[in-house]
Protein backbone atom coordinates (compact mmCIF):
# COMPACT_ATOMS: atom_id res chain seq x y z
CA UNK A 1 0.00 0.00 0.00
CA UNK A 2 3.03 2.17 0.94
CA UNK A 3 4.47 1.83 -3.17
CA UNK A 4 0.80 3.01 -4.33
CA UNK A 5 0.37 5.99 -2.18
CA UNK A 6 3.75 7.18 -2.70
CA UNK A 7 2.97 6.89 -6.71
CA UNK A 8 -0.42 8.21 -6.19
CA UNK A 9 1.17 11.69 -4.16
CA UNK A 10 4.03 11.69 -6.75
CA UNK A 11 1.78 12.29 -9.55
CA UNK A 12 -0.18 14.79 -7.84
CA UNK A 13 2.79 16.58 -7.20
CA UNK A 14 4.44 16.71 -10.29
CA UNK A 15 0.87 17.68 -11.93
CA UNK A 16 0.33 20.76 -9.45
CA UNK A 17 4.16 21.40 -10.57
CA UNK A 18 3.22 21.57 -14.16
CA UNK A 19 0.15 23.55 -13.46
CA UNK A 20 2.14 26.01 -11.40
CA UNK A 21 4.70 26.44 -13.49
CA UNK A 22 2.78 27.59 -16.72
CA UNK A 23 0.58 29.97 -14.59
CA UNK A 24 3.33 31.44 -13.46
CA UNK A 25 5.94 31.32 -16.07
CA UNK A 26 7.03 34.36 -16.08
CA UNK A 27 8.00 34.61 -12.62
CA UNK A 28 10.03 31.51 -13.01
CA UNK A 29 11.72 32.95 -15.88
CA UNK A 30 12.31 36.01 -13.98
CA UNK A 31 13.64 33.90 -11.27
CA UNK A 32 15.51 31.89 -13.79
CA UNK A 33 17.63 34.93 -15.17
CA UNK A 34 18.53 35.65 -11.73
CA UNK A 35 19.60 32.32 -10.89
CA UNK A 36 21.36 31.36 -13.59
CA UNK A 37 24.36 33.59 -13.87
CA UNK A 38 25.58 32.58 -10.05
CA UNK A 39 24.72 29.28 -11.18
CA UNK A 40 27.56 29.41 -13.61
CA UNK A 41 29.66 30.69 -11.80
CA UNK A 42 29.83 27.80 -8.93
CA UNK A 43 29.68 25.41 -11.86
CA UNK A 44 32.81 27.23 -13.50
CA UNK A 45 34.72 27.50 -9.99
CA UNK A 46 34.11 23.86 -9.15
CA UNK A 47 35.65 22.48 -12.93
CA UNK A 48 38.68 25.39 -12.22
CA UNK A 49 39.01 23.95 -8.83
CA UNK A 50 38.95 20.23 -10.15
CA UNK A 51 41.33 20.89 -12.93
CA UNK A 52 43.89 22.29 -10.61
CA UNK A 53 43.94 19.67 -8.27
CA UNK A 54 43.89 17.24 -11.43
CA UNK A 55 46.88 19.10 -12.88
CA UNK A 56 48.61 19.11 -9.13
CA UNK A 57 48.02 15.55 -8.75
CA UNK A 58 49.56 14.80 -12.28
CA UNK A 59 52.60 16.82 -11.34
CA UNK A 60 53.22 14.76 -8.31
CA UNK A 61 52.62 11.23 -10.11
CA UNK A 62 55.39 12.62 -12.29
CA UNK A 63 57.64 13.74 -9.52
CA UNK A 64 57.31 9.77 -8.15
CA UNK A 65 57.87 8.46 -11.11
CA UNK A 66 61.32 10.72 -11.48
CA UNK A 67 62.82 9.10 -7.52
Amino acid sequence: MGKVLSLLIGAVVVVAGLVLLIAWWGDFLAVLKGVLPGLLILGGTIAVVAGFSEFKDTLKSKEGEKE
